[in-house]
């Protein structure tokens, strides 16, 4: 019977095989992009119509998933089944869209169908493949190349680095038009008006910070015992530090008194001052919530959960928690 440790481990090791196979898939995909890629990109700008498109099975997947990206990032997409189109649902494709085509054989017969009647209509057809030389990729006005050199799968049948790297470019496609069309995030906010990134984007500090009452506060020159009370008193896991003037002056936190009363003999009787954290991170009350959140996460030598908001004058006004950022609303 195999040793219960082994089995995990081997688990482990064929999931890292696979997280490994996939992403040299997408840095090899990203060393062979070209000018087609560029192509693409332009295509899409040039249409005044909608990009559509097409996929079956896990390809049909991808193309959904992609199809929803565009639109989430300002370009406006549809996923449309060639089995579909073929039985009626190509009315919904005119002269001024552009298609896009996933499939990683490039030969699948519905797809081929419907590629003569995007050609009837005018439609510029991208093909994302992983057969350069496939009859998909013969027909298609420009051709970016998907193609992986194997699959994840340890048969080298089922489509997994495949799809992973169709996925990818579609992303990047995505993302490079959101960059070309100049998308802002008040933009962004308006297509995803719902949940979390909508709230993050629509939302800035000032609408949701922990003011007045809620702001924990204490003089530089109190014991540490009293900052522990008015932490304690206001759950936001830390406190402001001020000087006699009233400006921010340092920040105490949960960490900061964990630290503190490990370290150090007869820390109560210790005055804020001296273990305070000193120049804590501020924001402005008028930034996006996305800010705040990048802030704290990116800060260094580590991540943070709060920042500080300052009037004119130094003095603390709130403070703004991660949890306010990341509480997505009913």
């Amino acid at each position: 019977m195999q040793d219960e440790g082994q089995g995990e481990r081997d688990l482990i090791e064929v999931a890292r095989e696979v997280l490994e196979i996939e992403s040299a898939a997408v840095r090899e995909l990203a060393a062979r992009l070209d000018d087609s890629f560029a192509a693409a990109v332009r295509a899409v700008l040039g249409s005044s119509g909608t990009v559509v498109v097409l996929g079956v099975g896990k390809s049909g997947i991808v193309a959904r998933k992609i199809a929803a990206t565009l639109t989430s990032t300002g370009t406006r997409a549809v996923f449309l089944h060639p089995g579909d189109a073929a039985h009626g649902d190509i009315g919904m494709v005119s002269e001024n869209d552009v298609a896009i085509a996933v499939s990683k054989s490039g030969e699948g017969a519905e797809m081929m169908e419907i590629l003569p009647l995007l050609s009837e209509l005018h439609v510029p057809v991208v093909a994302i493949t992983g057969n350069v030389d496939s009859a998909l990729a013969r027909k298609a006005d420009i051709v970016l190349d998907a193609g992986v050199a194997r699959e994840a799968c340890p048969m080298d049948l089922v489509p997994t680095a495949s799809t992973t790297a169709a996925l990818a470019l579609g992303d990047a496609l995505a993302v490079a038009l959101l960059r070309e069309k100049r998308v802002r995030r008040e933009d962004l906010a308006y297509y995803h008006p719902g949940g979390l990134l909508g709230r993050q984007l629509s939302l800035t500090v000032k609408d949701v910070m922990h003011t007045r009452g809620e702001l924990p506060r204490v003089r530089s020159d109190v014991k540490l015992s009293e900052a522990i009370v008015e932490i304690a008193r206001k759950r936001l896991g830390l406190t402001t530090v001020v000087d006699e003037r009233g400006a921010l002056c340092g920040i105490l936190t949960d960490g900061d008194l964990k630290r503190i009363l490990m370290s150090r003999g007869n820390a109560l009787d210790s005055e804020v001052g001296e273990v305070m954290t000193t120049s804590p991170r501020t924001i402005d009350e008028d930034e996006p919530l996305a800010r705040a959140l990048e802030l704290m996460e990116t800060n260094e030598p580590s991540p943070i959960t709060s920042l500080i908001i300052v009037d004119s004058g130094g003095a603390p006004t709130g403070v703004v928690h991660i949890h306010d950022c990341l509480r997505v609303p009913r």
